[in-house]
């Protein structure tokens, strides 16, 4: 039964050996751009600006992802060229989506974009990407929790037999794989069934739904997969951080919000129809009047000499 799930990395071409984890990454690249086209509409882009943008977006967060697992995993790389040597292995989530985020930003300079309205259709292909690329851990073997002793517990998708170690251990890295799918659903639905309006509203609730996920289940994990900068937990800060980004960035749109409709004039119902108030300050200024108003105004009641001979001819 130990052995039901023990599958192997990859396969080999002509000696040259392809892994899964490659394979899958490249899929959600691909997979992510297909969708973010699909997106891009609600968001008032073409499918052009799309490409243009992961011609940005993928370089950067590659770059992103193997200089943050360079910095926090020195043991890994006997030098820092090695880092472009992508087939060691070493790849950061976090770094990629601060890459990206770079790449993004970059984009939005040079072609005059709203930066929060395309986070906003990237988000949704970043999950899907992330979720995939999960199961890549689940071939490379790694990625996992702590030992699972319990035999009833000894089963997948519960947890995970690991051929280096020959025991069972918590699979985190499905639970999390759960979790990122079910953003992605979230996502969608807010984008294109409930055509949420507000830009950087999605990718608030990316920051924060990965945030606390991925805050949740970093303590699950076996302590060779954990990133240490000195004794802080890179991750787990990291993953805070977005969190607290998220939370912060729907308080400016709840204070906004409230400003904006303090601004807004009152309204009386009135047998079905809505009257404008305006407020005291507004009606004196409407009552204030220029002297030569207020000259013609004196002359329109008294009359001149001629418009009274006038009448009385009548």
């Amino acid at each position: 039964m130990a052995n039901i799930l023990s599958i192997p990395r990859g396969f080999y071409i002509g000696g040259m050996e392809i892994r899964f984890y490659g394979i899958l990454m490249a899929l959600a690249m691909a997979v992510g751009v297909i969708l973010a086209c699909y997106n891009a509409k609600a968001r008032g882009m073409k499918s052009d600006h799309i490409l243009i943008l992961a011609c940005y977006v993928l370089p950067l967060a590659v770059i992103g992802a193997r200089m943050f697992s360079f910095i926090s995993e020195r043991n890994l790389y006997s030098s820092f060229w090695q880092i472009f040597n992508l087939r060691t292995g070493g790849m950061s989530i976090f770094g990629g989506i601060i890459g990206g985020a770079v790449a993004i930003l970059l984009f939005c300079l040079i072609h005059k974009k709203n930066f929060f309205a395309v986070a906003d259709v990237v988000v949704p292909s970043l999950i899907l990407g992330q979720a995939i690329g999960r199961w890549g851990n689940f071939f490379n073997q790694e990625v996992y929790g702590f030992e699972v002793t319990n035999p009833s517990l000894q089963w997948f998708p519960f947890s995970v037999y690991i051929d280096a170690t020959g025991t069972w251990h918590l699979a985190t890295f499905f639970y999390e794989f759960v979790f990122n799918m079910l953003l992605f659903l979230v996502l969608m639905l807010m984008l294109r069934k409930f055509k949420v309006k507000r830009n950087g509203v999605l990718m608030a609730t990316y920051l924060i739904w990965y945030g606390v996920v991925r805050a949740c289940l970093e303590p699950l994990r076996v302590q060779k997969y954990i990133l240490y900068m000195g004794k802080i937990r890179v991750s787990l800060f990291v993953s805070i951080i977005c969190a607290v980004l998220g939370v912060a960035y729907f308080v400016y749109l709840l204070v906004d919000y409230l400003l904006k409709k303090k601004k807004q004039p009152l309204a009386v119902s009135t047998g079905g129809a809505n009257v404008e108030v305006q407020t005291a300050s507004e009606s004196i200024e409407d009552k204030k009047e220029t002297p030569k108003e207020l000259e013609q105004t004196s002359k329109e009641k008294s009359g001149t000499p001629e418009d009274n001979k006038t009448d009385k001819k009548e």
